[in-house]
């Protein structure tokens, strides 16, 4: 059957943070997490939970400066402890208290707050951060704070200057941090900010860490969102001798999925139950025994409920220990049905049974062969545009990550999300497609290469399982293989239901030295010694720290250097490449998984990349600096054989918002109604309902907060491609820089040659092309989550937080 007599839409719109889907005439997908309200938690004890001392430094009559441990960094004078209080004086906008923990450092629980009581007679900011050093590095620290790096100093809080002691909780799910978590075993020193004003008075009167075996075992049994290694899910956390009941209706082909883990110590067993009844008054089953020994990880412990299959059952989960009030973390519980593929009544047949959303972050699209690159860097990529569709002119709508993939993942333009800086996040009324998916009864699976494409950012909305990062032991940017050997094993456990991945990856992200045998595809080892002794040569010269510290010089700074251009960037396109064709290498191992499990023909596969990177084709190495055509032309391709086109190349623009409402509409999904890009699904057909109408694509690069000390050389600009040309409206700027620039995009892809003064009714018409949608990107901005969630009740509010959708 065609795309055009398969595809075509229904609309339901549920929910301020749920996705869209049409109706479905059986339940194939209950969610547990949905289904939970505080009544259904039995058998809870009243006796407190068995807790180890509180992390805590007090200073009482009996303290002396020498006992408190705590100590005087820069821009602290006065410095006593003693009588109930730490007191000090700052000298500077930085000033900094310090202390060195001794016990705890083996414990893998992770941070859930620290409380700070305080007073302080001037200031607007208390802050605290962690090192994990030997050696406290208090200069780099100040180096670093005055650099206005964000994440610095991760935990914040505003301050109450005044006369009275204030207690300040500052929570991690607050936290503008590049780590997801703070293991206890990571924090060896506590640093503390306690004001941003010089001449302030101050006095403490306590410091307290509060992990979350503490602050869990004091709050009631609930919905929560939890990891383990940085692996994080979403969670039912119950307590020994806890047991929660649900009644359901169970389909066909029923099965539990389920990982368990907890964060004790001792050994805690998890249970599930079933009675037939659907009342709990028929002998209860046991299904599950599963006893946890070792904590801080997930197990998975599928249940099989086929031969309760069709029937309304009462499902009992427990937690058994020998200790009081025990955590049990039950990761992901859903019931789901084997062999039954989500679908709209009658719109969408048959829709995928798979959805695979794959991002090759820093990827520019003239470095694939598939696009014309004289190496052959990505064999794979080119064999699934030779079996299903490529976009020849993709539009990056940002160009880096923490900006683009928002983008990509809620259809919406950068404007309209909010998303500048590194410490913003998604508001939570932004739909993202994990949640879209999720809600038509897909399993949703997603890693993050960075944190800027994970939690950091809220980007976890409808995501099940989350691997951060932080997950991956080994350091660098080569993430392509650990997240795909994690994900074939996902794949194994569902090959029965329907599922939606988002496989970020990170391998062509600087730095660009692939692993091997892929560091020596193109690059001679021979030159490595030389590329990096020029490095080092340079460095001294690149006035950006950003840069210096990772080795990536101006033209300028380059000449000035005296490092010959190119066969430095020549050795830095040899890694490039490398490092895409590792990337390559495990989408292909993906594929073969796909067809050894028989879903090749049942799984869209979608690759596109968040933005491309700069080799001084305008003077400058990284990304983000612009939107010229390296930053912003960015492949896109789609697969899924025997139902799209094999071979089909789309020669129009189209915009990386256009793949959230493209994937959805080929799985019979409404994409929400704020979506801002449209579906290319008229682009796949031969014959569509209706004549597809060109329209453009746009592009936007806003400075972050932490470049303002590079305001001589930071451009803000707006894009708009369409007609064949390229206008750039650069609206902040340097005053030898010019407003506008426009380029023949169809000839001069990287924007090299600036035609503005040959073609001014061109700039003219496209100038107001683009004004009128940066005010309508702008008129739809979403509201912040303090409007959004203004109406809501106590109840929901806290659900959100719990899952961390909203602080």
């Amino acid at each position: 059957m065609g795309v055009t007599a398969r595809f075509c839409l229904g609309f339901l719109l549920i929910g301020l943070f749920g996705g869209c889907s049409g109706g479905f005439p059986e339940p194939t997908t209950i969610r547990l997490l949905d289904e939970f309200d505080s009544g259904r938690v039995e058998g809870g004890s009243n006796q407190p939970a068995e807790n180890s001392a509180p992390t805590e430094w007090r200073f009482d009559e009996s303290t002396a400066v020498a006992d408190s441990q705590w100590k005087a960094g820069p821009g602290i004078a006065g410095f006593s402890a003693g009588n109930g209080l730490l007191k000090a004086r700052s000298t500077t906008d930085i000033p900094i208290l310090h202390v060195e923990r001794t016990s705890g450092l083996d414990n893998l629980d992770v941070l859930h707050a620290v409380e700070v009581r305080l007073r302080v007679s001037e200031g607007s900011q208390l802050a605290v951060m962690f090192s994990n050093s030997e050696e406290l590095n208090l200069d780099a620290v100040l180096g670093q704070t005055r650099s206005n790096a964000p994440t610095v100093w991760p935990l914040r809080s505003p301050l109450v200057a005044g006369d009275s002691i204030q207690t300040y909780t500052l929570t991690v799910k607050g936290a503008a941090a590049m780590q997801p978590s703070f293991p206890s075993s990571g924090i060896r020193h506590i640093l503390v900010r306690p004001t941003d004003v010089a001449g302030a008075q101050i006095e403490i009167e306590s410091v307290r860490l509060i992990f979350r075996k503490e602050y869990l075992a004091n709050i009631p049994s609930g919905v929560s969102w939890q990891g383990f290694a940085d692996i994080f899910r979403e969670t039912l956390v119950t307590r020994s001798p806890e047991k929660v009941r649900f009644t359901l209706d169970l389909p066909a082909g029923a099965w539990f999925d389920l990982a368990v883990g907890t964060v004790e110590d001792g050994p805690v067993t998890f249970q599930v139950g079933v009675s037939r009844d659907g009342r709990g008054g028929d002998p209860e089953v046991a299904l599950l025994e599963r006893t946890v020994t070792t904590p801080h990880r997930w197990e998975f412990a599928p249940v099989d409920l086929a031969e309760f299959s069709g029937q309304t059952v009462t499902l009992s989960l427990a937690i058994q220990a020998d200790t009081v009030r025990a955590l049990g973390f039950w990761g992901s519980p859903v019931i789901r049905a084997r062999g039954v593929i989500p679908h709209t009544d009658g719109v969408a047949a048959d829709p995928p049974q798979g959805v695979i959303l794959i991002v090759g972050d820093t990827l520019r699209r003239d470095h694939l062969d598939v696009y014309g690159y004289s190496r052959p860097t990505a064999p794979a990529l080119s064999r699934m545009a030779a079996e299903g569709v490529i976009f020849q002119d993709n539009q990056s709508q940002a160009s880096w990550t923490k900006v683009s993939i928002p983008s990509i993942l809620t259809s919406l333009y950068p404007t309209t999300h909010g998303i500048v800086d590194i410490p913003d996040r998604m508001p939570a009324s932004a739909v993202t497609i994990a949640e879209a998916f999720r809600q038509a009864g897909y399993a949703t699976w997603a890693t993050a290469s960075v944190a800027f494409s994970g939690q950091m950012s809220n980007l976890h909305q409808g995501v099940e399982v989350l691997h951060e990062r932080a997950s991956v032991p080994e350091g660098g940017s080569k993430t392509a293989r650990p997240f795909s050997d994690r994900l074939l094993s996902w794949l194994e456990a569902h090959r029965e239901v329907p599922f939606f991945v988002f496989l970020h990856v990170m391998d062509p992200h600087s730095p660009w030295e692939p692993r091997p045998p892929y560091n020596t595809l193109w690059a001679d080892p021979a030159g490595r010694e030389e590329y990096l002794k020029q490095v080092d040569q340079v460095r001294e010269f690149i006035k950006d720290g950003n840069m210096r510290g990772r080795g990536m010089p101006t033209r300028g700074e380059m000449e000035e250097a005296g490092v010959e251009i190119d066969p430095y960037v020549a050795y830095e396109h040899d890694w490039y490449d490398g490092s895409i064709r590792g990337m390559d290498a495990e989408i292909g191992r993906l594929m073969e998984k796909l067809s050894q499990l028989g879903l090749a023909r049942k799984t869209l596969v979608a690759f596109i990349s968040d933005h491309g990177e700069e080799f001084l084709e305008h003077g400058q190495h990284w990304h983000g600096n612009s939107v010229y055509g390296e930053m912003t032309n960015v492949p896109l391709i789609l697969h899924w054989p025997g139902t799209l086109p094999a071979g089909k190349v789309v020669e129009e623009t189209v915009q990386s918002i256009d793949l959230m409402p493209t994937l959805l509409e080929l799985s019979g999904i409404s994409p929400p109604e704020a979506s801002q890009g449209r579906s290319l699904v008229p682009l796949l057909v031969e014959e569509p309902p209706e004549p597809w109408q060109s329209s453009p694509a746009f592009s936007e690069r806003v400075r972050q907060g932490n470049r303002v000390a590079n305001a001589d050389t930071e451009v803000d600009s707006f894009a708009i491609v369409t007609d064949g040309w390229k206008l750039i409206h650069n609206v902040k700027k340097p005053d030898d820089f010019p407003e506008y620039e426009l380029f023949d995009h169809s000839h001069d892809p990287l924007n090299l040659k600036d035609v503005a003064q040959e073609n001014p009714e061109v700039v003219e018409r496209l100038s107001q092309q683009l004004e009128q949608w940066h005010e309508q990107a702008l008129a739809a901005r979403l509201p912040s989550d303090d409007e959004a969630t203004s109406s809501m009740s106590v109840e929901e509010l806290e659900r959100l937080r719990s899952l961390g959708y909203i602080r």
